[in-house]
């Protein structure tokens, strides 16, 4: 084969000069004997910089040598006692076992398995190992507490270890995943099913990276606005190699960086394994998040080798081992462990007769047993030594692990290792004495839980170093120490009031008033978190810029384009806003931050996060799903919601569908307001459930751009507005042979629409306004399983019976949402009532908001024709009287069906 010409692109550059070549590297390897490594980067630096200036193209490379960042005499020293560490750790892994497996044996009714994970905590024990007994704070009179987003699948080495300190019992270890009797563990880290245990619930790969940087963003936000001191606490966060390819994973890493949050560590356990294979087979994953998290800013720690290969790497003149390390594929890293010491001695010594002759003393056995960097406890804490006191960055620690690490033949670096639940009697023996549990053959069958007494050196060591550290952990708050009292709904007049004649607002105006007013407030005002995802304008908020300022730990240091304006935009280091920019995740994240703060931090926030209703629940629908299980507490505000309501925007920006999705949460409480007032009454009511009472309930309102006169408040309906239903306009009669049903915009349809059925047709309607479907079918289901489960009892009626027991005729709803969102209360209207929904089914569209209500069939003509359906269907009017009507009104009678068109 012929040589690569030098001029090809790729072709390694030929050295014109190998004496000045070899003078250059002296001269640096020098400066690295004589002043240090500091120096030499340090002088390297400025030689770059020096050659970029003079317009030399060297492309970044953010990767370094496949070995570990911190030099074996650069470690911190462990100041524990490592071998009762060990011993404590053997009895978490065989706890953590021994849960898992005992809870797939044979059940005596189902027969079938509780699954559950044995092989992630086998790979990192060494790492919680180190957090627990050395740096994670719990919350203390001087510590606020460290916050800990802890990998999903590790939870039975938690419970293990909380099993050991006392905290769970040998029953709740017993009813692992069994929780239904209320004794049993949460199979994942839960904060709903364990309130005083999980933090955050992180099984939801990629969520827990991404809401544990906006989390110390968020305590940074409360440090700066003097809200509490969070100078010491760190935010931990535990994922996989293959968690990683999730993209919320690295989505906000930028954000970490842009903002120097030096109180974040990511540590991923690199076992190079995911779900189902390898997570890079043909690639090294190590390498690829190194380039990834350095390029973006962070401080990257490569913990790589345990201390056994040292002594090779030092012996490693002419850099042949660290050239094998190198080259060889994550594929063949996880082959190794999967085999053993003869074969890695082939398969990777063998590759290079130098490297080879490095372990011809060591016998198989030996080879096998060099270990991986995150099995060794004093490289682990020299790495978490590192991080904690690194400054003015967030820190990754990327640390190579074995998965199933001490689960032998049955798992060790096998692909199938994540599934493993059971293990046969000889894989439990072979576990036993790996780890030299003191358990006798006669009972290994019964694989009992092992806790020594509580007066041996290991419980002792345990219990001292948790009160060493303010407690116990993981542990949460359930109730913020602190009390507010929320100002009268009198204070809120601007909104709760008529608008003067002539004048028209949008609900989006009204909730600004609101907020506007709730700001003023010199208790409750600086906890409130106005939360934005860059339209700040479109919700008519940008006044609040100059008012109480946009979040920027930097401040402001340019002068605004807009600075000669009333409303200029302006930063500011205690700014209240958080602008998050194009970006819908981080603003949900920031407003998770914000809505568990009282759990968190001890301090009562109240978040507003508003943002157009269509790329709320739908985009960020998992993250919403984890708020209902962190117990969150603020509202989320939908602007411009509603397929109809929008007008110009399109199929991906018009919302008919988000109460749907909201009505899914159990915790999350909906309400879709047409009129000010109501809008002002959900609201102060929210506050009071979650800041005065501290209900563990988020409240969802989705707001129209739409300008028109508001009626203000009827007294005595505050409390069935929030039940979901009240009478807002009585027919002019006062009998209402028909009821109309209506919310949001569309509610206004069906005012209209009472007033043509009156004047053109004859018919008296009554029109009702539901903030509510989503609560009304609450309410009326659990009528029905009161019913259900108390036959002998007096049945009970739900609210929506309650209201339409006094009235007659047929009941027809209209809403600017999918049928499906109205039809849910059909069963609780009460027997014998026609009931009819019309929705807006189909893929959204551009128009006039009137050409899309005739488009969704949901404007006042479709209205009238279906309430004259629904009296002819009764017999109370001939079918001929809706003929007519769609007649008069130009009804396309055979138009294709929206849902389709």
């Amino acid at each position: 084969m012929s040589a690569v010409p030098e001029s090809l692109p790729g072709a390694a550059p030929t050295d014109a000069d190998s004496q000045e070549t070899r003078e250059w590297m002296d001269a640096l390897s020098a400066v690295i004997e004589s002043e240090g490594p500091e120096r030499a980067h340090f002088l390297l630096e400025q030689l770059l910089a020096h050659a970029r200036q003079k317009s030399i193209d060297l492309p970044f490379s953010g990767n370094t040598a496949y070995v570990n960042t911190i030099a074996a005499d650069q470690e911190a020293r462990c100041p524990g006692n490592i071998e009762i560490e060990e011993r404590l750790r053997a009895y978490m892994r065989w706890n953590a076992m021994a849960m898992v497996v005992k809870a797939n044996r044979h059940h005596p009714v189902d027969g079938g398995d509780l699954g559950g994970h044995i092989g992630s905590f086998a790979s990192l024990a060494h790492m919680f190992g180190a957090g627990f007994n050395h740096f994670w704070h719990a919350e203390s009179e001087n510590h606020g507490g460290d916050c800990l987003y802890i990998q999903g699948h590790v939870s039975p080495g938690v419970y293990a270890r909380a099993y050991l300190e006392g905290r769970l019992t040998e029953d709740q270890l017993l009813h692992f995943r069994q929780e239904v009797d209320g004794k049993g563990l949460s199979s994942y880290p839960h904060p709903k099913l364990m309130p005083e245990f999980w933090q955050f619930p992180t099984v939801s790969m990629g969520l827990g990276p991404l809401m544990a940087i906006y989390q110390a963003r968020f305590l940074k936000y409360l440090h700066a606005r003097g809200i509490a001191d969070t100078a010491n606490r760190k935010v931990w966060v535990f994922c996989g190699d293959g968690e990683m390819d999730e993209v919320e994973s690295l989505g906000a890493i930028g954000l970490a960086a842009r903002e120097n949050l030096d109180n974040l560590i990511f540590v991923v356990n690199c076992n190079l394994q995911r779900l189902d294979g390898p997570v890079r087979g043909n690639g090294k994953i190590v390498q690829e998040l190194e380039g990834e998290f350095r390029g973006a800013g962070w401080n990257v720690i490569k913990l790589l080798w345990g201390s056994e290969w040292d002594t090779l790497l030092a012996r490693d003149k002419d850099g042949a081992l660290q050239k094998l390390m190198m080259d060889t594929l994550d594929g063949d890293y996880q082959a190794f462990k999967a085999n053993d010491g003869a074969y890695v001695r082939k398969h990777f010594f063998g590759r290079d007769p130098r490297t080879l002759e490095m372990v011809a003393h060591m016998s198989d056995d030996e080879i096998f047993a060099l270990k991986r960097g995150g099995h060794d406890a004093k490289k682990v804490y020299a790495a978490y030594d590192k991080a904690v006191n690194h400054t003015g960055q967030p820190t990754v620690l990327l640390i190579k692990t074995v998965k199933g690490f001490g689960m032998g033949k049955s798992g060790e670096g096998k692909n199938n290792v994540h599934q493993t639940k059971k293990l046969t009697d000889e894989d439990i023996k072979i576990f036993r004495d790996r780890f030299n549990i003191p358990i006798p053959d006669s009972q290994l069958a019964e694989i009992p839980f092992y806790k020594p007494a509580d007066d041996t050196p290991e419980m002792q060591y345990l219990h001292e170093r948790r009160k060493a550290l303010g407690g116990y952990l993981p542990h949460r708050r359930t109730k913020a120490d602190e009390s507010f009292t929320v100002p009268a709904l009198e204070t809120f007049k601007s909104v709760i009031e008529p608008t003067p004649e002539g004048r028209e607002i949008s609900t989006t105006q009204a909730y600004v008033r609101f907020l506007t007013t709730l700001l003023r407030d010199q208790a409750l005002g600086p906890r409130v978190v106005p939360i934005l995802v860059d339209e700040a304008r479109t919700f008519g908020m940008e006044g609040l810029f100059r008012q109480i300022g946009i979040y920027n730990p930097a401040g402001q240091q340019y002068t605004p384009v807009d600075k000669d304006q009333v409303m200029y935009y302006k930063e500011d280091k205690a700014g209240q806003i958080l602008q998050e920019g194009i970006n819908e995740a981080g603003g949900m994240s920031s407003w998770i931050a914000a809505a568990t703060s009282y759990s968190t931090s001890n301090r009562i926030m109240v978040p507003f996060y508003v943002y157009y209703s269509m790329f709320g629940f739908q985009r960020i629908g998992d993250l919403a799903w984890a708020a209902g299980d962190m117990q969150a507490r603020g509202f989320l505000l939908g602007g411009t919601s509603g397929r109809t309501t929008l007008n110009g925007e399109g199929l991906q920006h018009e919302d008919g569908h988000s109460h749907i999705m909201a009505g899914t949460i159990p915790n999350c409480i909906s309400y879709d307001p047409t009129f000010a007032h109501e809008v002002a009454v959900i609201l102060h009511h929210g506050l009071k459930r979650m800041v005065e009472k501290q209900d563990n309930v988020y409240y969802y309102l989705t707001l129209l751009n739409e300008n028109y006169a508001m009626p203000g408040l009827t007294a005595g309906t505050e409390e069935q507005i929030i039940k979901g239903m009240y009478l807002c306009k009585p027919a002019t009669d006062g009998k209402g042979t028909v009821q109309l049903l209506g919310s949001g915009t569309i509610l206004r349809e069906s005012i209209a629409a009472q007033e043509l059925l009156e004047k053109e047709w004859g018919v008296s309607a009554n029109v009702w306004s539901c903030p509510s479907f989503n609560e009304l079918t609450r309410d009326g289901q659990d009528a029905d399983r009161y019913n259900l489960l108390h036959p002998l009892e007096t049945p009970r009626v739900g609210f929506v019976g309650q209201q339409l027991a006094g009235s007659t005729g047929p009941v027809i709803a209209s809403t600017d949402y999918m049928k499906a969102y109205a039809e849910q209360i059909r069963p609780f209207i009460p027997k014998g009532r026609t009931y009819k929904v019309l929705g807006t089914d189909g893929f959204g569209r551009s128009d006039f908001r009137s050409k899309l209500r005739e488009h969704f069939e949901v404007n006042r003509h479709y209205i009238v024709v279906a309430t004259l359906k629904a009296l002819s269907e009764d017999g109370t009017v001939p079918a001929a009287k809706v003929a007519e009507a769609i007649a008069k009104y130009g009804i396309q009678a055979d138009k294709i069906n929206p849902l389709y068109a």
